[in-house]
């Protein structure tokens, strides 16, 4: 009944997204426009963008990433439907997971699908591909996760955009620097393992605690 519910939940938010590809596109394109003026901005060289390309793709991706978190309960928020979830005889944390994972296919997963193309125009080593595609795959679930809270406390708010950025800000830079750090190493033939064992357990920690948090913090929004 509870997988049942989940997969409803999941399968509406994905059509809803899919009914309004508009808005789907506003980080896609936010993401290859912000990555793709830093080689007009800062040097064509490719030695020069070699350095930059890692953090260059992950703040771009971070920032892309935070531009739709405001969407993932608003809308719901808005037409009451929120308030309905929350008071149902199902558990609140399941549905939020199945909310946050619909954000991450909306958002996550084409970022990552798009990085490796904004990596080649960086001139990315090889080398360093599958780390980038790693530390995606592992680091963008988490910045939806966090984010999912944040956007939670604010949601009642009319312009919580502000107040959201400096709640999550602080809580993504592990993430920054841990998954820009281990493309950086890759690129230059280092081993990169902690760095992803370190991500990984992120991961872990916010599928844990943080679908809990963001029911608890939507009860307080909504009371």
């Amino acid at each position: 009944m509870a997988l049942s519910t989940f997969n409803i939940l999941l399968k509406r938010d994905l059509t809803l997204a899919y009914r309004h590809r508009s808005e789907l596109a506003n980080p896609l394109l936010f993401f290859v426009i912000v990555v793709s003026l830093f080689p007009l901005g800062i040097s064509p060289e490719s030695k020069d963008l070699q350095l930059i390309a890692p953090g260059v793709i992950w703040v771009a991706a971070l920032l892309a990433a935070m531009l739709s978190l405001d969407s993932l309960f608003r809308s719901d928020f808005e037409d009451g439907s929120l308030e309905q979830i929350a008071l149902s005889a199902h558990s609140l944390p399941l549905l939020v997971l199945a909310k946050v994972l619909a954000h991450w296919l909306i958002t996550g997963l084409p970022l990552l699908l798009l990085a490796p193309f904004l990596g080649v125009l960086l001139f990315l080593p090889d080398s360093a591909m599958l780390t980038l595609i790693a530390t995606l795959a592992l680091g963008t679930p988490i910045l939806s996760l966090v984010g999912a809270i944040g956007v939670a406390l604010t949601v009642g708010l009319r312009r919580g955009g502000v107040l959201l950025s400096l709640l999550v800000l602080p809580l993504y830079i592990p993430v920054l620097i841990f998954a820009a750090g281990a493309v950086n190493e890759a690129a230059r033939g280092f081993p990169v393992a902690g760095q992803l064992y370190f991500l990984g357990a992120l991961l872990t920690l916010s599928l844990t605690l943080s679908p809990f948090a963001t029911a608890a913090a939507l009860r307080i929004s909504l009371s």
